[in-house]
C-alpha cells in the first residue's frame, strides 16, 4: 500500500479521526509508532515515517505508543479487488485462525500455494503472515494487560501464545519492557460486572441506526435493545472448549467509540469476541470512501454501516426463517428454535436466558421436531442441510472465506436462493459488494425498475453495493 508522506503528515497535523487506522506514523527520534490521532507533541516531519499497518511499523523497529494505543485503531476494510486474497488471509488471522499447522495449511484453506500466500501478503502488508500474526497477538496481549486484571498466563493463552515463556520473551524483545511493567502503568477497565472495552470507529458512524437494526430483529431470550444499549448472549468454540456468556454495547457520548462489556465467563476468548464485535458493528468501515462512491444515495445518511453478525450459522438460520415473511414473523420462529434447542446460560439479565443452538445440535434434530414449531418442511430441510454442512466443516460462514465458492456452496443447498445467499454474504461474510436485487425493500425503494434494471443501476455502486442496500432500506423509513 503506497502512502503519500506529505498527505499523511497533513492528516497527522489535523489529527483527523477519519484517518485513524488507515496508517500509522513511526517517529525515528523516539522509536515509537502512533495513530494519526495521537495527542502527544507533534513530531517534526523529517522524523516521521508512515506505515500502512501496525505490523509494518513494528517490522521497521518501532514499538507501540502507550498513550494512543495502536491496538485500539479501527481495522482496515478491503478496498481493492486485486489485494482481496491478502485481506482475506489477514481477516482469518485476526479471527483467531493461527499458523499452528504451518503456512502450508493456511494456503490449503484458501486454495493457493504457500509461496503465493507469502508473496501477496508481503506485497500488501509489507510483512510475512507470521510477522503479522505475531503483531496481532502482541497487541491483543497489550490490550488485555492494560484493560483487564487477567492473570499473566491467561493473557498469554487468550492472545494465542502456547507458552508463557515465549510470550514473555517476545513481548520484551519487541516492546523493550516486561509484560508486568506495562500492567503497572495501565488503567483497568475491568469491573465486577465484567470486562469493559472501548471500541473506536472512524466517523461519521450512525450508531443509532445500526443498533436499531439489531434491536428490531432481536430474538427474545437471546437479545435485548432498550433504545441505547444492545445486549445478547454468545457461545464461542475455541481450542476444543465451548464458552458461553453475554455482552453489551452502547455508544459513548462525545467520543468516536462504542463501549462493550463482556461477561467474566468470556475471559479466555476475549480476542475472538472483540473480533466478532468489530464485524457485528462494522467498525472498520471507510465512510468517506464508501459515500463518495454511492453519491447522492448516501448524502442524507452519513455514517450508515452494514450490520455484521456474531455467528454466521445463526444468521443463516435466521435468514432461512425470514424467507418471504415479515421481520416479526421471522423473529417469532427464531425464538421457538432458541427456546427448544438452545443451551441455557446464566446471566444477570432476566431477559437473556439462552444461547443459539450449535450447528451440531440442529443437524441432529428430526424434521418433525422443527415442524412442530410451525416451520415449513422445506425450510426445515434447508436448516438441517446448513447445519450438517457447517458441522462437517464443508461450509464456513465467516469473514475472510472465498466469496464465490461460498456462494456456490450455499446455492447448492436445498431452499437457498439468490436472495438468501447474498444476504448471508452481506452480513456473515462481510462482503461489501453483496447485493440483494430481488429484495422487496430494494424493489420498493427503486419503483418501476425490473430486477435487470436494478442490477444495472447498482453497477455504479460497486464495490460497495451492500452499503447501497442499507441506504435503500433506510430511505423507506423517511
Amino acid at each position: 500500500m503506497h502512502l503519500d508522506p506529505e498527505g499523511s503528515y497533513q492528516a497527522l497535523i489535523s489529527r483527523d479521526a477519519r484517518f485513524d487506522g488507515r496508517f500509522f506514523v513511526g517517529v525515528t527520534s523516539t522509536g515509537i509508532y502512533c495513530r494519526p490521532i495521537c495527542r502527544v507533541r507533534r513530531p517534526k516531519q523529517e522524523n516521521c515515517t508512515f506505515h500502512a499497518n501496525a505490523a509494518a511499523a513494528e517490522a521497521s523497529g518501532f514499538r507501540p505508543c502507550l498513550r494512543c494505543r495502536p491496538e485500539l485503531a479501527p481495522g482496515n476494510a478491503p478496498m481493492d479487488a486485486s489485494v482481496l486474497l491478502a485481506h482475506r488471509i489477514a481477516m482469518a488471522l485476526q479471527a483467531g485462525i493461527g499458523l499452528d499447522d504451518g503456512l502450508e495449511a493456511l494456503a490449503v484453506r484458501f486454495g493457493v500455494s504457500e509461496r503465493h500466500v507469502r508473496r501477496v501478503f508481503c506485497i500488501e502488508y509489507g510483512v510475512s503472515p507470521v510477522e503479522f500474526l505475531q503483531t496481532q497477538r502482541l497487541l491483543t496481549a497489550k490490550r488485555l494487560l492494560t484493560d483487564t486484571g487477567m492473570p499473566m498466563s491467561e493473557v498469554a493463552w487468550a492472545s494465542g501464545f502456547s507458552s508463557l515463556r515465549r510470550f514473555n520473551a517476545l513481548f520484551q524483545e519487541r516492546y523493550r519492557l516486561k509484560p508486568s511493567d506495562l500492567r503497572k502503568q495501565g488503567p483497568r477497565l475491568e469491573t465486577a460486572e465484567g470486562f469493559r472495552f472501548c471500541l473506536p470507529f472512524r466517523p461519521p458512524y450512525d450508531a443509532a441506526r445500526l443498533l436499531g437494526f439489531l434491536g428490531l430483529r432481536a430474538i427474545p431470550g437471546m437479545e435485548t435493545f432498550d433504545g441505547s444499549t444492545y445486549r445478547r448472549t454468545i457461545a464461542v468454540q475455541a481450542r476444543g472448549n465451548r464458552f458461553q456468556g453475554w455482552l453489551s454495547v452502547r455508544l459513548l457520548s462525545n467520543s468516536n467509540s462504542l463501549e462493550a462489556v463482556l461477561s467474566p465467563s468470556l475471559g479466555p476468548v476475549i480476542p475472538l469476541v472483540l473480533t466478532r464485535l468489530a464485524h457485528l458493528l462494522d467498525l472498520g468501515g471507510h465512510p468517506e470512501v464508501i459515500e463518495a462512491r454511492l453519491g447522492s444515495l448516501a448524502e442524507a445518511r452519513p455514517g450508515l454501516r452494514v450490520p455484521g453478525v456474531m455467528d454466521g450459522f445463526e444468521l443463516a438460520v435466521r435468514a432461512v426463517l425470514g424467507q418471504q415473511v415479515t421481520v416479526k414473523a421471522a423473529r417469532t420462529m427464531a425464538q421457538r428454535v432458541l427456546e427448544t434447542f438452545g443451551d441455557p446460560v446464566a446471566t444477570p439479565f432476566e431477559a437473556l436466558r439462552w444461547t443459539f443452538p450449535s450447528p451440531e445440535r440442529l443437524a441432529m434434530v428430526l424434521p418433525e421436531e422443527l415442524g412442530a414449531l410451525g416451520i415449513l418442511r422445506t425450510r426445515s430441510a434447508t436448516i438441517k442441510a446448513l447445519a450438517r454442512a457447517i458441522a462437517d466443516k464443508e461450509l464456513r460462514l465467516e469473514p475472510g472465506v472465498d466469496v464465490d465458492s461460498t456462494l456456490k456452496a450455499l446455492l447448492s443447498l436445498p431452499g437457498i436462493g439468490d436472495w438468501t445467499a447474498h444476504y448471508i454474504a452481506m452480513r456473515a461474510l462481510a462482503w461489501p459488494d453483496a447485493f440483494v436485487a430481488t429484495d422487496y425493500g430494494v424493489r420498493t425503494a427503486l419503483p418501476g425498475l425490473s430486477t435487470k434494471e436494478i442490477k444495472a443501476r447498482a453497477e455504479a455502486w460497486r464495490p460497495w453495493r451492500a452499503y447501497a442496500v442499507m441506504h435503500l432500506w433506510a430511505s423507506l423509513e423517511n
